[in-house]
């Protein structure tokens, strides 16, 4: 099992990035809370990890806090919630709103993410509920993502159309479809806005 990675980010594009680890490149996958903290290019970072060992393939998961990779651990033993779908849910929320919809039963929310009807929805709470419990008070969750959305974005890439479709495609690559990733794209980007500032927007206004 990989725990953790420590490199230069060699190449990021949402959700994946490209880290450099003395000479190997390794392909991870983050959850989109992971990649808004990501440092720029060129720059250094310690990623928790998590393999996933397929058949047709070998997946790696990065998160830029344990908290979040022992959230996403915990979602994969759900019965019906994959990695993917897991990686989806931690980029639709942040760790603290995951666990506060899980302890007040919020299924409603919960059924907004991409991917989760109301039976996974409804599992996910009867699963989780005991072994999340006490965690919004004892581990020290991450900040929201309105918090996040405070913070300085990245510097806008040339192109507004290439953001807009970057955004698209990380929407696209998280579950959803074509068409409504288009929607909200165009209803929240602006020039002014980085394709990670885009994507944030965007699963915000979709919660």
């Amino acid at each position: 099992m990989i725990g953790s990675l420590k490199g230069i980010i060699e190449h990021k594009q949402p959700p994946g990035l490209l880290l450099d680890v003395n000479g190997v490149g390794y392909e991870v996958q983050l959850p989109m809370s992971s990649f808004f903290r990501l440092p720029e290019c060129g720059q250094s970072i310690r990623l928790y990890t998590h393999l996933v060992v397929r058949d047709d393939a070998h997946l790696l998961f990065g998160f830029t806090h344990e908290v979040e990779r022992t959230l996403f651990r915990e979602l994969i033993k759900a019965n019906g919630v994959g990695p993917k779908l897991a990686q989806t849910i931690l980029s639709g929320m942040s760790a603290e709103e995951l666990v506060g919809s899980v302890e007040r039963e919020d299924i409603s929310a919960l059924i907004k993410l991409p991917g989760v009807g109301r039976k996974t929805a409804e599992r996910l709470v009867v699963e989780l509920k005991d072994r999340l419990a006490g965690w919004a008070n004892s581990v020290g969750l991450e900040r929201d993502h309105q918090d996040l959305l405070s913070e300085s974005a990245p510097a806008p890439a040339p192109s507004f159309n290439r953001i807009k479709q970057e955004a698209i495609e990380a929407l696209e690559a998280l579950g959803y479809a074509n068409k409504q990733a288009q929607k909200v794209v165009k209803q929240v980007a602006t020039e002014a806005m980085s394709v990670e500032l885009v994507i944030r927007e965007s699963l915000r206004s979709m919660m």
